[in-house]
């Protein structure tokens, strides 16, 4: 199953996100997804799976939720916004990561693309970094793979531009 992750769109899409995320199954939000319109855009375009991100309003809050946790091609996943990185989890992800640690990790937030593998944790932490023109980031990304047999493969993190430049 091929996926498209991104994060921080805060109420706007880059118009290459579709170009990027064509050929994939599903699409995931990592929160701070800005509007109801942007969750719109991306629900009609593929299966979308999100959670909702500190920016996020009551509808959004309504519509997603803080955590998501489940299972695709035999590997236990975990989206929510604000998680941290191996050996600094957030607070809320913490007690039950150690306790219950999933095979991927998701998480947003801080604007900063990442993959780093939790070797103790034996799981795979990935940020998209950030996808939308808001932020102090630098430069827009997103991240594609695919999942199969309970491995994340084919990782690719994308540049969509720099921050300040609105279309391609």
């Amino acid at each position: 199953m091929k996926i498209g992750l991104l994060s921080d769109t805060h109420g706007w899409i880059h118009p290459s996100v579709f170009k990027y995320f064509s050929e994939c199954d599903e699409i995931w939000h990592a929160g701070d997804i800005g509007s109801t319109e942007v969750a719109v855009q991306l629900e009609n375009f593929k299966p979308f799976r999100a959670v909702y991100g500190n920016i996020d309003d009551a509808s959004l809050r309504r519509r997603y939720s803080e955590h998501l946790r489940f299972s695709i091609n035999e590997l236990d996943i975990w989206i929510t916004h604000i998680g941290g990185y191996p050996g600094r989890y957030a607070p809320g992800v913490r007690p039950q990561i150690f306790e219950n640690p999933p095979g991927l990790f998701i998480s947003g937030h801080s604007h900063i693309a990442k993959v780093i593998p939790d070797k103790n944790l034996n799981l795979l932490h990935i940020n998209p970094g950030a996808a939308g023109y808001t932020g102090y980031h630098k430069v827009m990304t997103l991240a594609r793979f695919t999942i199969g047999r309970g491995k994340v493969s084919e990782l690719e993190l994308i540049e969509l531009g720099p921050r300040s430049k609105l279309i391609d």
